[in-house]
């Protein structure tokens, strides 16, 4: 071979050498430097959970770390005396896991929980004040479930901002002060009257206002146990008694959990759901909440119509959205319950044949007005009244994202706002058994969400994680709202799969839900001047304030895309370790 013929061959050689050493070189860099992103309710659990990533720790430990401030700054809507629900993606092996971290009901609990003596439904207030609503606290030991399989950073250590912030105080946000002020019960409580309130020169009780600084030492004192003795320093000793001991002398309807509903509560890790919807894949909580298996039946029943033709927030697309939401909230009112005490049938709920059939219940010129549940093809589950709750818009969701590519979605409340109003160890207590059916059984049909010892009460929590066609993770969402949340969340997960909108965009969106009864529109936003063409088409139009909370994270081809509700306090934050 002449050597004109070789010196170009050498050269073609050294120059791929080249281009596969600097493409990988440029991996090496771009995933060394591969941003973090978080977006949670507030500011200051933001930061801690930010932080918490600067430092090399992982999404589960960042999410320790928010929720441990989330219960100093925002004790409204959730805390660690209350309960959540984790999705969970692990980068490395590409597992996609739910963590059950749901509060259950004490031994003590009886079907007619929240019936009066002539066996009709308290009123939900009534209901809500007081012991008897308080079930056995779980996010705490799903927190450590969760860091002693992805942890990184020690535990201790993410508990620091939050022992900090109680210690030092901090500056009460505008939505914690709106909720104070606005209380009618608060300032009548043990223990959170002297917290919230302070003293005018007159003698009056006045609310602590936006900007007041508020230091919780009782608060730091929990934290410093838990973080020393783990989930022990909770569920064991004086922060267990102290919880104990508030419920059962609470003055209103004192409750019968016990030292014993602690020692045996256990945080479970169940099966992710997850359903294609066009060409990506939406995983998410299964039972005992209800907003996974609502929000993929909802999609699942559109994923039959072209949302895109009818384009974003038009009045088909609005219409078409609103009946599919009928459909699967009267599926929810009938089929689900904790799945440790009644068998949901899963499946064929999803089955994409009776999701088909429910799509084909669509009159696109005439609303249905009220959806009865579907016949599912799962016998088991046919025997069912219906379920009768009275649930309350609070909760918090926040979302992260690590610089591994581990992401939580993460939903947590204590229901309320403010819970149960009872106060422990600087924590609001919870009342989530008011989310159980007031009404345990319907024409001697039990329903699948009656009260029982040791179950857990149905949620609406939809925390998400979106995968594209090719198996990567797309993006993370959630948002607190009560039995709203399902509608909130998948118009979200609509508005970036179907109309193309950005993170921001997709939850700046004017909110509207349908819970099977009139529709409601949030108030003040453009969707009310469709008011009367939704009525033209059978629509009961209620305009209402919807306060949802929806934070969430999107990978784009220019990178990280995140999004804080504007009707909330939270905000994003973005860096490298």
């Amino acid at each position: 071979m002449k050597m004109t013929r070789i010196l170009p061959a050498l050269a073609a050689v050294a120059a791929g050498l080249l281009l596969v050493l600097a493409a990988a070189a440029y991996l090496w860099r771009s995933d060394a430097a591969q941003p973090f992103m978080i977006a949670t309710a507030n500011p200051y659990a933001t930061e801690a959970g930010a932080s918490i990533l600067r430092a090399g720790g992982s999404a589960a430990d960042a999410a320790i770390a928010v929720q441990a401030v989330l219960s100093l700054v925002e004790p409204e809507s959730s805390g660690l005396a209350g309960g959540a629900f984790m999705m969970h993606f692990d980068q490395a092996s590409g597992a996609v896991e739910a963590y059950d971290g749901r509060e259950t009901a004490p031994m003590g609990a009886t079907p007619a929980l929240f019936l009066d003596e002539e066996g009709k439904p308290l009123p939900f207030l009534e209901a809500m004040i007081g012991g008897s609503s308080v079930g056995t606290p779980g996010v705490m030991k799903m927190l450590w479930l969760a860091h002693e399989e992805h942890g990184r950073l020690e535990w201790a250590e993410l508990f620091k901002p939050a022992i900090r912030l109680a210690e030092e105080g901090f500056a009460v946000p505008p939505k914690l002060a709106q909720a104070i002020a606005r209380d009618p019960v608060l300032m009548n409580m043990p223990v959170a009257q002297d917290y919230f309130y302070r003293m005018d020169a007159s003698g009056e009780r006045v609310p602590a206002a936006e900007g007041d600084v508020l230091k919780n030492p009782a608060y730091a004192a929990t934290l410093k146990r838990i973080a020393s003795e783990g989930w022990r320093g909770f569920y064991e000793g004086p922060v267990a008694e102290a919880i104990v001991e508030t419920v059962r002398n609470a003055p209103m309807r004192p409750g019968t959990l016990s030292l014993e509903d602690f020692a045996s509560y256990e945080a479970k890790k169940r099966e992710a759901i997850c359903a294609p919807y066009r060409q990506y894949r939406v995983c998410t909580m299964p039972p005992p909440t209800s907003g996974g298996l609502t929000a993929l039946q909802i999609l699942g029943i559109l994923q039959n119509y072209d949302l895109k033709g009818m384009g974003p927030m038009t009045l088909t697309s609005v219409h078409f959205i609103a009946e599919a939401e009928k459909l699967a909230y009267a599926d929810r009112d009938k089929y689900i319950g904790d799945p440790d005490f009644v068998d949901v049938p899963v499946e064929a709920m999803l089955d994409p044949a009776y999701l088909e059939a429910r799509a084909n219940e669509i009159d696109a010129s005439l609303s249905m007005k009220k959806a009865k549940a579907g016949n599912l093809e799962d016998r088991r589950a046919m025997n069912r009244g219906l379920n009768h709750p009275v649930d309350k818009p609070s909760t918090s969701h926040f979302s992260i994202l690590d610089s591994d590519g581990n992401a939580v979605s993460m939903t947590t409340s204590v229901e309320g706002p403010f819970g149960s109003h009872l106060m422990a160890a600087g924590m609001m207590l919870n009342n989530q058994l008011t989310d159980f059916s007031f009404v345990p059984e319907e024409d001697g049909k039990p329903a699948a969400n009656a009260v029982a010892p040791g179950k857990r009460p149905r949620s609406s929590m939809t925390p998400v994680i979106v995968f594209n066609e090719d198996g990567n993770f797309h993006a993370v969402i959630g948002s607190p709202g009560g039995s709203r949340i399902i509608g909130y969340v998948t118009q979200t997960l609509i508005a970036l799969i179907d109309w193309d909108m950005d993170m921001k965009g997709a939850i700046g969106l004017p909110r509207f839900v349908d819970r099977n009864g009139p529709l409601e529109i949030e108030a003040g936003t453009p969707l009310e001047q469709m008011t009367p063409d939704l009525e033209a088409l059978g629509h009961e139009v209620k305009a209402v304030p919807l306060m949802s909370g929806l934070h969430g994270i999107l990978v784009t081809p220019e990178g990280l895309d995140g999004g804080a509700d504007p009707r909330r306090d939270g905000n994003v934050i973005t860096g490298e370790r």
